[in-house]
C-alpha cells in the first residue's frame, strides 16, 4: 500500500487527510525507520508494508467506529513503536494517549515521534502494566484500553481491564480470527467482570485476515488482579 493508496482507502470512510496528517504518517515512517537500526521495533520497513501492516491497519477502530474523534482517554498496552494508537491520534487528534510499555528505549523512541509530529495529549510511561495496574492514578481511569498482537485474551484480560472505568472497553486487535481464545478466556472474564460485546472479523485491503475484539467492563475489578508481574503469563486466570 502506497501511501497515496493509504490516502484514497481512508477517504471511502469519509476521512481525508490534511497535508499536514500526511507530513504526519511520513515523518512516523522516517523515524521508524530511523530508529529501527538502533532498535529492534519492528521487521517491517518497507514503506507500502509499513502504510498496511502498520497504519492501515492500526485504525481498525477508528474505521469500524469504536474511537470517534472526541476527547476519550485511551491507554495502549505494549504498543512498542506506537501500534495502534499513535496513528489513531494522528487521525482524531482529540484523544487523549498514555501508552505503557516495558522497554524504556522504546519509550524514548515514542517521546522523540511524538514531538517531532507535534503530538499533543500523549504521555509514556516505562513499566509493567502489572505494577500500573495497582496504582490509584492509572487503575480505572480510562474510557479504552487498546492493545496489538501482545497477548492471548486469557492473559491481556488480566493485564488490561484493571485500567478501565466500569463501562469502558478493552479493544484488541488480532492478526487472525480468536474464537479459541475467546472460549478459553472466558473464566478469565467472569473473574474479572467483564464480557464480549463483539468479536468484528475483516480484511486488510490486501486480503490479509483480521480480528477485532470488544469487551466491555461491568463492574470494578477485584482488588486481587492484576497479580504480581509475570504470573498472569504463567498462571493465566
Amino acid at each position: 500500500m502506497t501511501p497515496e493508496e493509504f490516502y484514497k482507502a481512508l477517504k471511502k470512510y469519509d476521512i481525508i487527510l490534511s497535508h499536514h496528517q500526511k507530513q504526519q504518517f511520513h515523518l512516523y515512517f522516517e523515524l521508524l525507520v530511523e530508529w529501527n537500526k538502533k532498535m529492534n521495533l519492528t521487521a517491517i520497513t518497507k514503506e507500502k508494508e509499513v502504510y498496511l501492516k502498520h497504519f492501515y491497519d492500526s485504525l481498525a477502530p477508528v474505521l469500524t467506529g469504536y474511537i470517534p474523534n472526541e476527547p476519550l482517554t485511551i491507554l495502549d498496552i505494549g504498543a512498542g513503536a506506537g501500534f495502534p494508537s499513535l496513528p489513531m491520534k494522528i487521525i482524531c487528534p482529540q484523544l487523549k494517549i498514555t501508552i505503557i510499555d516495558s522497554l524504556n528505549k522504546r519509550i524514548l523512541f515514542l517521546k522523540a515521534l511524538a514531538e517531532a509530529l507535534e503530538l499533543t495529549d500523549v504521555y509514556f510511561y516505562h513499566g509493567r502494566a502489572e505494577d500500573f495496574g495497582h496504582n490509584q492514578h492509572f487503575r480505572a481511569q480510562f474510557d479504552i484500553v487498546t492493545a496489538r498482537a501482545v497477548a492471548r485474551i486469557q492473559v491481556l484480560s488480566e493485564l488490561t481491564i484493571p485500567f478501565l472505568k466500569v463501562g469502558g472497553q478493552l479493544l484488541a486487535l488480532k492478526a487472525s480470527a480468536a474464537s479459541e481464545e475467546l472460549e478459553a478466556a472466558k473464566n478469565a472474564l467472569r473473574l474479572l467482570f467483564s464480557r464480549v460485546s463483539k468479536s468484528y472479523n475483516y480484511h486488510l485491503p490486501n486480503g490479509d485476515e483480521r480480528n477485532l475484539i470488544i469487551i466491555s467492563k461491568k463492574k470494578e475489578t477485584p482488588n486481587q488482579y492484576p497479580r504480581k508481574a509475570g504470573i498472569p503469563n504463567k498462571k493465566p486466570l
